[in-house]
């Protein structure tokens, strides 16, 4: 990251911006660093200049004690004023909570978009939520940082075998060094419903997303945040997963980012027309 700007508490946050268009402002979800999202910022650097960060507690960023969620709406704050005093938001995964909760909170922000925010649309999802929830608040207060990141792992579905072969790989002491921001994305999710009083609450065009291979419940989840929002828009992605190709979507963001009328929704009967796309 070539660039820092200081958060309302004083964190240096690190940032890079790829384009000179209007500002997208990037949100990595857990686990992520701004390289992560760097692809997708290259493919949208001919319209806009996307901006990649490092949320706080990783690669290149401070950290300040106590963590609240707040503090990284104030660093999203403090990007947008960094690009220009104005910008729209795209999120992955949990880090789409934490954009919605920006656009929330009365940020500059004229739109966003989000991918698979994973919240669950039921009570037994809520369940595991708490208790992955009190799991991991104990294992990171014991230190005990690769067990937080298998914890997060096996919860998103990751197969044994695959959390082994991650332990023994070179990126494992990356995975450990984040793993205390576990609990920022935690954090952000809330109680890993999906936030009815919140999401009436955006008042900008929202665009969810999810991909035509993932688990049904995550386009749930997405058809949800698209439903109780007021402008909200729902879209799918053909072969598409949770791992999303930045090839594959940046022409949807591009489309919606630069002509949100078409994505507003006039009625059911369209949104549910369009629902194929």
């Amino acid at each position: 990251m070539d660039k820092k700007t200081i958060s309302r508490d004083g964190t240096p946050i690190a940032y890079e911006r790829h384009g000179d268009g209007p500002a997208v402002v990037l949100v990595g979800g857990a686990m992520c660093t701004g390289a992560t999202l760097a692809p997708l910022a290259a493919a949208l650097s001919d319209r806009f200049g996307a901006v990649t960060y490092d949320r706080r507690g990783r690669g290149d960023s401070g950290d300040t004690a106590p963590f609240a969620v707040a503090r990284e709406v104030e660093d999203i704050a403090a990007l947008i004023e960094a690009s220009g005093g104005s910008a729209v938001l795209y999120g992955i995964s949990s880090g789409g909570a934490l954009a919605l909760r920006a656009a929330a909170s009365g940020l500059p922000v004229s739109k966003v978009a989000v991918y698979e925010t994973p919240f669950a649309v039921s009570e037994g999802g809520g369940k595991e939520r708490r208790e992955y929830t009190q799991r991991l608040t104990e294992l990171l207060g014991e230190d005990r940082r690769g067990d937080a990141v298998e914890l997060f792992m096996a919860l998103v579905g990751t197969p044994p075998e695959m959390i082994a072969g991650a332990r023994r790989s070179p990126a494992w002491p990356h995975m450990e060094a984040i793993a205390p921001t576990l609990a920022y994305d935690n954090a952000a999710m809330g109680d890993g419903l999906v936030p009815r009083d919140l999401l009436t609450s955006v008042t900008v065009p929202v665009l969810s997303v999810a991909g035509g291979a993932s688990p049904e419940w995550l386009r749930e989840a997405a058809r949800a945040v698209a439903d109780m929002v007021p402008e909200g828009s729902y879209r799918t992605l053909d072969g598409q997963t949770h791992m999303v190709d930045p090839q594959a979507l940046a022409p949807l963001l591009t489309e919606f980012f630069v002509e949100a009328t078409r994505h507003r929704r006039p009625t059911k009967p369209a949104e549910q027309a369009g629902e194929a796309g």
